[in-house]
C-alpha cells in the first residue's frame, strides 16, 4: 500500500511558499509516499453546477479561496523535497491543451526524476469548463482523444516525428522533448464517480481513482475499469485501485480492509488548518498509526 496526503488547498495555505514547503517537507519526512494537489483554473463566484461530492451540492471551498495552479505548485515541491512522489487529484483535463500539456508534465517528470503522477477528471464546473473555451457536454470525447494525443507525444518515434488526426487536435511530425523517464510516460489515472470514468481508465489509464463511491458500486466500477481494459487488448491487472480516507481516522486496520478490496493506494484528506505545528502533529500521528 501506498499512502499520498492531499495539500489542505481549503486551509488557504497551498500559496503561501514558506508553509507549503515546510508542509510538504514534512509530509517526506514522516514516511508518506506523496504529495496530491488539487486544481481549479477559476472558481466562478456564485456558481451553479452542483458539485457532486457533498450534500450540499457547494465545495467546502470559499469561491475566492488561494488555488494555486497544481503543476506550477508540485514543480515547487519537487525543489523542496528529495522523493517524494508527485501529484494531481485531479487536474481538470478539458482546461488544457493536450499539446502544450504533454510538455509541461515531461519537463517537470524528467526534473524531479520520473516522480510525476497524474490523476485526471473531467470537470463538474460547467462555468470553468467554457471559461477555458471547451464545450461542456463534448469534455468527455474530448478528454479520449487529450489521453492518447499525451500518450503519442510521449512515446519514441524517429526524426520525423508523430502524427495525430482526431475530432478536436490534429498536428504532422510533432516531437516533443523531453520525455518522461519512466516507459509509457506519466502514469495517468483516472479519477471520478461514474461509469464512463471506470471505462477510460481502462481503455486510457493507468488506474482508476473513483471519488464518494462504495460498497457494491465501487466494486462495479473497478470491475468495469478491468472489463474495458480487456477489451483494448490491455493487461488488466496491471491497472491501479486508488481510494481515499482522512489523516486523522486511518489505521493499519482500516488500510488492511481496503488493501482487501484492492486499494494499492491511499489518498489521504487533512484537516483544514493553517496552523502549521498542529497539521505536521496529525501527519506525525498517522505515521506513527500506518507504522511508517
Amino acid at each position: 500500500m501506498q499512502y499520498d496526503v492531499i495539500a489542505p488547498v481549503a486551509a488557504g495555505t497551498t500559496a503561501d511558499p514558506a508553509w507549503i514547503a515546510a508542509w510538504a517537507e514534512h509530509v517526506e519526512a514522516c514516511g508518506f509516499d506523496g504529495v496530491v494537489v488539487v486544481e481549479h483554473a477559476v472558481v466562478a463566484a456564485g456558481y451553479t453546477s452542483t458539485y457532486p461530492y457533498d450534500a450540499s451540492g457547494r465545495m467546502e471551498l470559499p469561491d475566492d479561496c488561494d488555488v494555486p495552479d497544481p503543476l506550477e505548485l508540485l514543480a515547487f515541491l519537487a525543489g523542496r523535497t528529495t522523493t517524494l512522489g508527485l501529484a494531481t487529484g485531479v487536474l481538470v483535463l478539458p482546461d488544457h491543451h493536450p499539446v502544450v500539456l504533454a510538455k509541461r508534465l515531461a519537463t517537470l517528470d524528467a526534473l524531479s526524476g520520473g516522480r510525476l503522477r497524474l490523476c485526471v477528471g473531467m470537470g463538474w464546473m460547467r462555468e470553468e469548463v467554457e471559461a477555458c473555451g471547451v464545450d461542456f457536454e463534448s469534455r468527455g470525447r474530448r478528454a479520449d482523444e487529450q489521453l492518447q494525443v499525451l500518450t503519442t507525444l510521449w512515446s519514441d518515434h524517429g526524426p520525423e516525428g508523430v502524427d495525430h488526426h482526431g475530432e478536436f487536435f490534429s498536428f504532422r511530425g510533432a516531437m516533443s522533448y523531453p520525455k518522461p523517464v519512466r516507459a509509457g510516460g506519466v502514469p495517468v489515472h483516472v479519477g471520478g464517480h461514474s461509469r464512463a470514468a471506470a471505462r477510460r481508465a481502462g481503455r486510457y489509464g493507468a488506474g482508476l481513482q473513483p471519488l464518494g463511491v462504495a460498497g457494491d458500486e465501487l466494486a462495479g466500477l473497478v470491475a468495469l475499469m478491468r472489463e474495458e481494459a480487456a477489451r483494448a487488448g490491455r493487461d488488466p491487472e496491471a491497472l491501479e485501485l486508488t481510494l481515499g480516507h482522512l489523516v486523522d481516522r486511518v489505521d493499519a486496520a482500516r488500510a488492511e480492509r481496503l488493501a482487501a478490496l484492492g486499494a494499492d493506494r491511499l489518498v489521504l484528506a487533512t484537516a483544514p488548518t493553517a496552523d502549521l505545528d498542529q497539521a505536521r502533529d496529525a501527519l506525525s500521528a498517522c505515521a506513527g498509526r500506518l507504522g511508517l
